[in-house]
């Protein structure tokens, strides 16, 4: 599946926007739409290598993925990599890109790829999974939105039930 992109401005500092994003424990406070049973793989969940498990229920595509932080340029671009569906053979990207905009308002932007190892998991992607995941990740971006321009307090995800790591 090619580059799915989802944009939107939201009116709150690229900091405070950052602070929330770059975060693997508080992703579930904007993606648990359709992100099910989300689980950090690492107790520090900030930083290149931080992980999470989870399971997407898209139309002809009930899967477990999962994304790695790769590349971190702060507070501009988080770079994840990952791995989803059967066996774990179909490779995911999602690169999330920060922008100064007009006063105090900042460009969100997400991009979501998948790089299918053959035909089967390629007709699998088609159609109705393409526009589920732009929808989905729409979505993310407006709740994101909300969460930054409200200041509302957010739960991170502890490690395997405890309580979560001072910070």
């Amino acid at each position: 599946m090619g580059p799915i992109s989802a944009e939107i401005t939201i009116d709150a500092p690229r900091e405070r926007v950052w602070e929330i994003l770059a975060d693997l424990a508080r992703r579930p406070a904007f993606c648990d739409h359709f992100q099910d049973q989300f689980r950090l793989e690492r107790i520090e969940s900030r930083g290149v290598g931080a992980s999470a498990r989870f399971r997407v229920e898209a139309p002809h595509m009930k899967i477990w993925m999962e994304t790695v932080v790769e590349e971190i340029d702060e507070p501009h671009r988080l770079f994840e990599r990952g791995r989803g569906g059967r066996l774990d053979k179909l490779p995911i990207v999602t690169v999330w890109e920060l922008s100064e905009g007009a006063g105090a308002t900042t460009e969100a932007k997400v991009s979501f790829w998948t790089e299918p190892p053959n035909r089967f998991e390629k007709m699998r992607e088609r159609g109705r999974t393409r526009r589920w995941f732009r929808r989905q990740w729409s979505s993310a971006l407006e709740r994101l939105k909300e969460l930054a321009e409200t200041g509302e307090a957010i739960e991170p995800v502890g490690v395997a039930g405890a309580d979560p790591v001072p910070r």
